[in-house]
């Protein structure tokens, strides 16, 4: 799955990596290194600007909120449970098909947080057994450096209650497509600690290579069959992922130092 995840790349940054054609200074976040579901995060999309003479689709950065909503809920309180989709059923799924044909985009990213907990306390867990250990949590990032494309999908929702013209009678929202976890090993492994995704958890979100982004990103591939194509994982040995400091567990927390690489897991975590 992906429930945390860090943005830190600048918006001026992301227009020139993903060519961007329209954005709005006004819409500048600052680099999140704790991004957490409701939060607004970046999207890279293509469409069609409204008003404009020129009917082709345009790269637009934009900010959206991420949990999403389909256009058919009555109300946006279950944005925060839908900040994953998966890549197995997407594409037929009531609450994000609709978006999956038409309104896909791409969620860039610094990396993802995972928190792990050891196979055998986490039977003990699920078991009843054992009180919730302390996690230890993980960063997942691209070995090279580039942005992580995390391929999205977006929705527009519409507030009844407020008139037309107030600024937030439309809600846009997003959510991560996640794929299986990679098995192959990591392309750094950590001195200590899984040496594999799956070792972290058994869920990833999906990372769009450069070469599909245009693909992924085109509002005029509708068809399913096609679609569902471009779904396939990245080749492996891409990821790195290191341990970080717990202070990442609390969402209040926020800065740069949460990407710092530590030597070991911390005392009392559990791998």
């Amino acid at each position: 799955m992906c429930g945390r995840y860090a943005a830190s790349r600048r918006p001026e940054d992301l227009v020139e990596i993903f060519e961007i054609q329209k954005w709005e200074p006004e819409e500048t976040l600052e680099p999140d290194y704790n991004v957490a579901p409701t939060k607004e995060v970046f999207a890279v999309l293509d469409r069609v600007v409204k008003d404009a003479d020129d009917p082709r689709p345009v790269r637009q950065l934009r900010k959206l909120k991420w949990g999403l909503v389909p256009s058919w809920a009555k109300t946006p309180e279950g944005g925060a449970r839908m900040i994953n989709a998966r890549a197995e059923t997407v594409h037929e799924k009531p609450s994000y098909r609709r978006a999956f044909a038409t309104r896909r985009c791409i969620l860039p990213a610094d990396g993802y947080y995972e928190w792990v907990t050891g196979t055998q306390e986490r039977e003990l867990e699920v078991e009843g057994k054992k009180k919730r250990p302390r996690k230890q949590p993980y960063f997942v990032t691209p070995a090279d450096g580039s942005v992580f494309a995390m391929a999205g999908l977006y929705e527009f929702w519409r507030d009844r209650t407020l008139p037309d013209d107030h600024p937030r009678a439309w809600w846009v929202t997003c959510s991560v497509i996640t794929t299986e976890a990679e098995t192959t090993p990591l392309a750094v492994p950590p001195a200590e600690g899984p040496r594999t995704l799956a070792d972290i958890h058994p869920r990833m979100p999906l990372m769009l290579t450069p070469d599909r982004w245009d693909a992924w990103l085109d509002p005029s591939r509708t068809d399913t069959e096609d679609l569902c194509g471009l779904l396939t994982p990245p080749p492996p040995g891409l990821m790195r992922a290191f341990p970080v400091s717990t202070a990442v567990s609390n969402v209040r927390n926020n800065g740069p130092e949460l990407l710092n690489e530590l030597a070991a897991p911390e005392e009392g975590t559990l791998f």
